[in-house]
């Protein structure tokens, strides 16, 4: 579904917004019967008994007291709640997105370990990962091209596309991503734009940004919660909040699709059930050797799929309670 539906005689169909509090702001379509016109309005309605997310398509009761039901959703970005002690619970962060913008800053060195983290949860959402190095114009041309080559070499074939949100360099290629009424998920840590970026895309002052601190090039979280923000064009952005910890749920075949490169060696291996340490004939371990691989790279590989493990392993002493 890439558009809203208006009003009904009983109904009204429209898109999650924002959630506050057990409140959802959802935008539907209103009609101008005098003008003929279409545009977007906005409504609130109890989210209690509901189980919604920004990006949902929600059926609203006309007194808009009520959500009567949620539009199966084509896809989901979904990482593990934040609570204290023992509980596993998901997150849906956004639903129903076409692409996920993972955002990071060329003012900092690459964070390689975070990378591949978001493109796990981004493979294992449905959607279109894409790689987005924002700030260009704050660095040397040299400085770019070096980070860029580590971000490649991370990103496995998704698209990554330097951008800066002041000079305005490279944001018609990201708009495309949203063109057709799609919508795109921006994830990042705070500091690294994503509210300047979304700012950019959208010609507006949607979002609030904040400065960065100059010992460690952080930002304040300017965005405290999932928006939906639409578009001109007619696409949609949802902007999330900058993260410092991105928290895995179970994995589908994010882990896999993230470490292609490992998962295609370790299919040389002489045996099935390698652990990639000391067996003999190990494909990954001579690709390592032979400077064809980062050892760090396993090491995260393996640390993911251990935390995986673990996490399925919690739910179910957890579930037994």
């Amino acid at each position: 579904m890439r558009e809203t539906i208006a009003m009904s005689d009983d109904h009204r169909i429209g898109r999650v917004k924002r959630i506050d509090r057990g409140w959802s702001t959802f935008i539907c379509v209103t009609v101008d019967s005098s003008t003929a016109g279409v545009a977007l309005g906005e409504g609130r309605v109890r989210n209690i008994g509901a189980d919604v997310a920004v990006g949902d398509w929600i059926v609203v009761s006309k007194d808009g007291e009520r959500i009567l039901g949620v539009v199966p959703r084509q896809s989901r970005l979904v990482r593990r709640a934040s609570f204290d002690g023992d509980r596993f619970e998901s997150q849906v962060i956004a639903a129903n997105i076409d692409a996920v913008f993972l955002v990071h800053g060329l003012d900092t060195k690459p964070n390689q370990r975070r990378l591949e983290r978001e493109l796990v949860l981004a493979f294992d959402s449905g959607a279109r990962p894409v790689v987005v190095l924002t700030k260009s114009d704050t660095v040397e041309q040299f400085e770019t091209k070096t980070a860029l080559a580590i971000v490649e070499a991370t990103s496995m074939g998704v698209p990554v596309h330097v951008v800066s949100s002041v000079t305005g360099d490279g944001l018609g290629t990201l708009r495309e991503y949203a063109r057709g009424g799609l919508t795109v998920a921006v994830l990042g840590a705070s500091g690294v734009g994503k509210s300047t970026l979304i700012n950019a895309l959208t010609g507006s002052d949607s979002q609030d940004t904040g400065a960065i601190r100059a010992g460690d090039k952080r930002g304040r979280h300017t965005s405290i919660a999932v928006d939906l923000v639409p578009l001109r064009d007619g696409g949609w952005l949802i902007d999330t909040p900058g993260v410092r910890a991105v928290s895995l749920w179970n994995s589908g075949q994010g882990i896999e699709r993230a470490f292609a490169d490992v998962f295609s060696l370790a299919e040389r291996c002489k045996f099935r059930d390698c652990k990639h340490e000391s067996e003999p004939s190990c494909a990954v371990r001579e690709a390592i050797n032979g400077g064809f691989l980062d050892r760090a790279r396993l090491e995260s590989m393996k640390r993911l799929v251990a935390e995986e493990a673990t996490l399925e392993r919690d739910q179910r002493n957890y579930k037994r309670k």
